[in-house]
């Protein structure tokens, strides 16, 4: 890696590589932390979304249901006559955790239908509309709900992605980086101490010799 191209000689790269295996600890540490927490969360929104899915898929069917009866009760024109209405609204609360902002709740208002409007044929139309409300409540929920788990699934991901980086990656090679270190540190070492050795030797021969170039 280039960063590892300005290891400091000696040392000073020796403290040097050991502070960044420090940090890459510590980062590895942190980012584990927010995997089980990402995890425990997706793991629960993905319930969520299973319940909220179950949820929608009953209440289209009860709608379903409603509007073919009115169907068969009415006719076409009287489907036709209870169309149309004001468009509902949806407020979506979001959260953030971890770093990470997702839909925790979303609500969906459909207004009531204006004095004016052509009432509907039957009961069963009735019934329709008011299931059809709850199947479209039902939806934004479950959507908002699905929304959260592709968020947190994706920054699961990219945590894990990041996290075997600096294990697969980066530490390893700033531990094979800190054993040449040492290597050449001993190898140094190895070499001043001979020097030394060598030196203390011809020091303490030297009085010998010059007395017998005195002689």
């Amino acid at each position: 890696m280039p960063l590892l191209r300005r290891v400091p000689p000696g040392r000073a790269g020796r403290l040097w590589l050991q502070h960044r295996l420090d940090i890459a600890g510590r980062g590895a540490e942190l980012l584990d932390h927010k995997l089980r927490i990402l995890h425990t969360e997706r793991a629960r929104m993905s319930l969520l979304a299973e319940r909220t899915g179950e949820t929608w898929a009953t209440a289209v069917r009860e709608a379903d249901t409603w509007l073919l009866r009115g169907a068969l009760l009415g006719g076409q024109r009287a489907l036709r006559l209870s169309g149309g209405g004001p468009h509902a609204t949806v407020d979506v609360r979001w959260a953030v955790s971890m770093g990470v902002r997702y839909p925790v709740e979303a609500v969906c208002a459909v207004p009531a239908r204006s004095p004016g409007a052509v009432p509907d044929g039957s009961a069963a139309l009735v019934a329709a509309r008011e299931a059809y409300v709850a199947a479209v409540q039902a939806a934004v929920a479950h959507a908002a709900a699905q929304a959260a788990v592709r968020v947190v699934a994706a920054e699961e991901a990219a945590t894990r992605r990041r996290l075997r980086a600096i294990e697969d990656r980066w530490v390893p090679r700033l531990q094979e980086a800190m054993s040449q270190v040492r290597l050449d540190l001993e190898e140094q070492e190895h070499t001043d101490g001979v020097r030394l050795r060598w030196a203390a030797g011809l020091g303490a021969a030297r009085p010998w010799r010059d007395e017998e170039l005195r002689s």
